[in-house]
């Protein structure tokens, strides 16, 4: 609920841009966030996560050929159960949130 929360008074921002991360760079905003231990997942695994999901970088997309769906951002959310892109056949959009705002820097706020 807390990351929620937290995504939700993010989005309320009009910046839109991207970042490439450093790693621990990324590891402090994320913990500085809260989200060291959030849901029993540590600081390390957000930080493997992100980067061999997306290398750090919050622009990040990648094409799934098999089911029409993309990934999108530094945690890759998949648009075909998480967010809308318009494009994904038979989504679900579990979020209800369009799949770019995942694009964006939302760490930084």
């Amino acid at each position: 609920m807390k990351a929620f929360l937290i995504l939700g008074l993010l989005l309320l921002s009009v910046i839109v841009q991207g970042k490439v991360y450093e790693r621990c760079e990324l590891a402090r905003t994320l913990k500085r966030l809260g989200m060291d231990g959030y849901r029993g997942i540590s600081l390390a695994n957000w930080v493997c996560l992100a980067k061999w999901e997306s290398s750090y970088n919050t622009r990040a997309t990648n094409y799934n050929p098999g089911s029409g769906s993309t990934d999108y951002g530094i945690f890759q959310i998949n648009s075909r159960y998480w967010c809308n892109d318009g494009k994904t056949p038979r989504a679900v959009n579990a979020c209800g949130i369009s799949c770019s705002v995942y694009k964006e820097d939302l760490l930084s706020y």
